[in-house]
């Protein structure tokens, strides 16, 4: 008994400390968004500000207009999240639970798009918006989302509904429902964990991403808050602070949204490889 309980204390020991570590990047940028620039770098490092700079957070925040660019990345996030649940939920479905001809064959056709980098689509598709004249617009970045909703979505989701028992199914057809009443009133609310680490995914790399905007989007009013950022390092050089305690601001929704989800988000990857 000694021995399990000598166990567990350095297990949890070694837990805490790994988390520490990883943890490590994100504690000193808190700790520099509250300290002037001169304190940031000194060697051995100073953990705990002195004094602490409340100021850093106004200051920087009144550099660009954030509250909009905040609104813009709301804005983004919505409609991608509500096209990207809609469209990825039906294809998967789709591919999972109604059986039709070719039906596995098109699948690992479509997973080869996985293998394939977004750099290099970028150029054709950077021309394609421009001939449907969607330059400094949203809709590059929004309306992909509405035509199936990313592979590796479809994917995920797939995996998940094939752990679903196949004979509810048969149960609501053989009362009359419809394929999409089957999918909207058994599977998916069987499949929260899956949905929510779907959108906790699409949240994060739509919240953080740089490029897309900076390819699309030309108007100042317009940008996101990862662009803002990007910028800001650019035109204010030097301003480590404020740059610190923008990021933390940046980087509070995607963290916050994770540690409310994370239950759901750990089952959600766990049980989409359960079956093929």
């Amino acid at each position: 008994m000694n021995k399990r309980i000598i166990g567990k204390v350095l297990l949890y020991i070694f837990i805490i400390l790994s988390s520490l570590i990883f943890a490590l990047p994100f504690i000193w940028l808190l700790r520099s968004s509250f300290m002037e620039t001169g304190q940031i770098f000194i060697l051995p490092p100073e953990w705990i500000p002195k004094p602490f700079r409340w100021q850093n957070y106004k200051e920087a925040l009144s550099v660009y207009p954030f509250g909009r660019y905040f609104l813009n990345n709301l804005t983004i996030v919505f409609l991608v999240e509500l096209g990207v649940l809609l469209t990825s939920t039906i294809v998967a479905f789709s591919f999972s639970r109604l059986r039709w001809k070719g039906r596995d064959l098109l699948f690992i056709l479509l997973l080869t798009a996985l293998m394939v980098p977004y750099a290099v689509t970028l150029i054709p598709t950077f021309i394609l918006w421009k001939a449907l004249k969607s330059i400094d617009t949203y809709r590059p970045l929004i309306i992909p989302a509405w035509f199936g909703g990313g592979m590796f979505n479809i994917f995920l989701l797939r995996q998940f509904f094939l752990t679903i028992p196949y004979e509810l199914d048969e149960s609501a057809y053989i009362d009359g429902a419809s394929p999409l009443r089957v999918l909207f009133q058994i599977v998916l609310p069987l499949s929260k964990p899956a949905l929510l680490t779907v959108s906790i995914f699409t949240f994060m790399g739509v919240w953080g991403d740089v490029l897309g905007p900076v390819v699309y989007l030309n108007s100042t009013e317009k940008y996101t808050l990862a662009v803002a950022l990007a910028n800001f390092v650019s035109t204010y050089t030097g301003q480590w602070n404020y740059l610190m305690a923008a990021s933390v601001v940046v980087t509070l929704p995607p963290l916050i949204l994770f540690f409310i989800g994370q239950r759901f988000f750990v089952q959600g990857i766990t049980l989409t490889g359960l079956r093929g």
